[in-house]
Order: structure tokens, then sequence, then C-alpha cells
């Protein structure tokens, strides 16, 4: 179970929201909370790298497999996490 705090006027938009969808205050903060996580977890934080992946060219070809070492260097990590 988690406890969230809210400023003022956070607090009073959630109330506002959550009655206009016809829900509880709980509920509406346990569904946005559900979707962020679900965004943020789904798309592999490519989405959020688009504007940088693949951004910077090099004359020698030294970044040809960045983007593998990379996938393996997090591969590992999580691994390791788990």
């Amino acid at each position: 179970m988690r406890s969230v705090r809210l400023d003022e006027q956070t607090d009073k938009r959630v109330r506002r929201a959550a009655a206009a969808e016809g829900v509880s205050v709980s509920e509406f903060i346990r569904r946005a909370a559900d979707e962020r996580a679900e965004e943020m977890l789904s798309n592999g934080g490519e989405e959020r790298l688009s504007d940088v992946l693949g951004a910077i060219r090099s004359r020698r070809r030294q970044a040809r497999r960045s983007g593998e070492a990379f996938a393996e260097l997090v591969a590992e990590r999580h691994r390791k996490a788990r």
C-alpha cells in the first residue's frame, strides 16, 4: 500500500477529474498510476530517447555496434538486478 501527498491545486484537479469520470479519487489515482507505469515500462525507453538515438555520426564507424553493445549492457544489468 502506498500513500500519496498532493499539493492543493493537484488535489482539487484530481477530485474534479474523478467526479467527472464517476469514480472515487482512489480509483482515479490507481488508474492513472497504472496507465503511467504501463506507458513507461512497455516501450523500453526507445520512445523517450528517440530524439537522440542515431543522432551521432562518426567518420571511423566507431559507433557501428554501439546499439548492440548498449542493449547487451542493459540486459546484463537487468539480469543482475533480479
